[in-house]
């Protein structure tokens, strides 16, 4: 049979990968989809680069409409990242009949139900497997393994750049600014690494994930972000003295068809799974009503890894082409959007506050409490060799956000407390 020809827009880090997998695996990947697989036509952004992988120079082009026009090629691979001009790369393609494989979760976060939408119109598939958790197949296991499941939550660790910086901090006590240098110089982190220690690159994976899980239209300006920026030794002191380790989670919870979707720094019960996902490992815990609790863990990032999802997909569009059942991937959002309010979104609360050290200053602090209707499960005044007054130490039992709200803002009011340290969310 003819081979099936493949344009890749991007040859970076996981475009080598691809490369590599495609060229290296040949045998096994046509015995799958019954075809070799020829990737014809490769972007680049310069000819000259010198590359750690020999390609033919016939096959790269630093001209896109190349690869977009070529009636030869069935398989658009997209790994160059970005929103723009990457979004009308591919619009273009399918308007052509081309189907899509892509990496790119700013792209699918943002703009992913009109790129399914004109997928559908031109009876063209796009996957995008690789754009959530590098090589942990999620994705594909939200759309098929649960299909007959109803997903209750998603919680996960899906940014290896801070997940390693908060490994780092716990393991060797070190500063948040002295682990953000080491993973820049490591190139776990980019020079400018607002992306991930913000949050928004984990926020933009876990709006795919909920959108996928609960079927509804899951937009990033849905979800509330809170980065890592401002957690101190201190804080992940603390937390392991109370038997938590601290990890950025995304958290996306639905209860009757009300859902809510965060990435906050958050500390998590060292006997939960999810404690123990070190360094720049991902993993997604995934609670079903009919399976319970399942964990998928792997690496998030990286040339191989991300490369073996993208590959997968690949296969996966050929095998439709072979069937002849091409655009006819199943409408995930067929849901209304039903966003929690303040009041039904709780949760337990860490909270550290630096207080006077006098008579009466917790009856008050537990006043506060009491009038907003948040139950204690402990309070500890902890020594502090380097503050002459007091640390209190408070966690909470579960309790609405906007109980919550109401309290940290009357302790702002409250003259026996200097200052609300630290307030983060407890799971597990």
């Amino acid at each position: 049979m003819r081979p099936i020809k493949v344009g890749l827009l991007g040859m970076g880090t996981v475009g080598t990968g691809v490369v590599r997998i495609v060229e290296g695996h040949q045998e096994d990947l046509s015995s799958q989809v019954g075809s070799p697989i020829q990737i014809s036509k490769i972007l680049v952004k310069d000819l000259a680069k010198q590359r750690h992988l020999h390609v033919n120079s016939e096959v790269m082009t630093e001209n896109p409409w190349d690869v977009i026009y070529d009636p030869d090629i069935d398989v658009i691979v997209e790994v160059m990242g970005g929103i723009e001009p990457t979004k009308g790369y591919i619009i273009e393609a399918l308007d052509r009949g081309k189907h899509i494989v892509t990496a790119n979760k700013d792209l699918m976060a943002l703009h992913g139900v009109e790129i399914m939408e004109k997928a559908k119109a031109n009876q063209c598939d796009v996957y995008y497997e690789a754009s959530v958790a590098g090589g942990i197949p999620i994705i594909r296991t939200l759309m098929e393994g649960f299909s007959s499941d109803r997903i209750t939550k998603i919680m996960g660790i899906v940014n290896g750049t801070t997940n390693y910086i908060l490994t780092k901090m716990s393991q060797e006590g070190a500063a948040y600014e002295d682990v953000l240098k080491e993973a820049q110089a490591l190139g776990y982190a980019e020079s400018d690494p607002t992306s991930d220690v913000e949050g928004l690159d984990a926020a933009r994976k876990m709006a795919i994930l909920a959108t996928l899980g609960f079927h509804a239209n899951v937009a990033l300006e849905d979800v509330s972000v809170r980065g890592i920026s401002n957690v101190s030794k201190q804080d992940i002191l603390y937390a392991k003295r109370l038997g938590y380790e601290m990890k950025l989670l995304g958290i996306a919870e639905r209860q009757d068809d009300q859902i809510s979707v965060v990435v906050q720094p958050t500390m998590v019960k060292s006997s939960h799974p999810l404690s123990s996902v070190n360094g720049v490992f991902n993993a997604v815990y995934v609670y079903g009503e009919a399976v319970g609790e399942t964990m998928f863990y792997g690496p998030g990032a990286g040339e191989m890894p991300t490369a073996t999802s993208v590959v997968a997909d690949l296969v996966a569009v050929i095998r439709n082409m072979r069937l002849g059942v091409t655009g006819q991937q199943a409408h995930h959002a067929y849901k209304e959007k039903k966003l929690k309010t303040d009041d039904q979104i709780a949760y337990k609360n860490f909270i550290l506050l630096d207080v006077h050290d006098k008579a009466g200053v917790l009856a008050k602090i537990t006043q506060v409490f009491t009038k907003f209707n948040v139950s204690l499960e402990s309070v500890v005044q902890q020594p502090n060799p380097h503050n002459p007054d007091a640390e209190i130490v408070i966690v909470t039992h579960e309790a609405s956000q906007s109980s919550m709200n109401k309290v940290l803002n009357e302790f702002n009011q409250l003259d026996v407390i200097k200052s609300i340290k630290s307030a983060y969310r407890v799971e597990g």
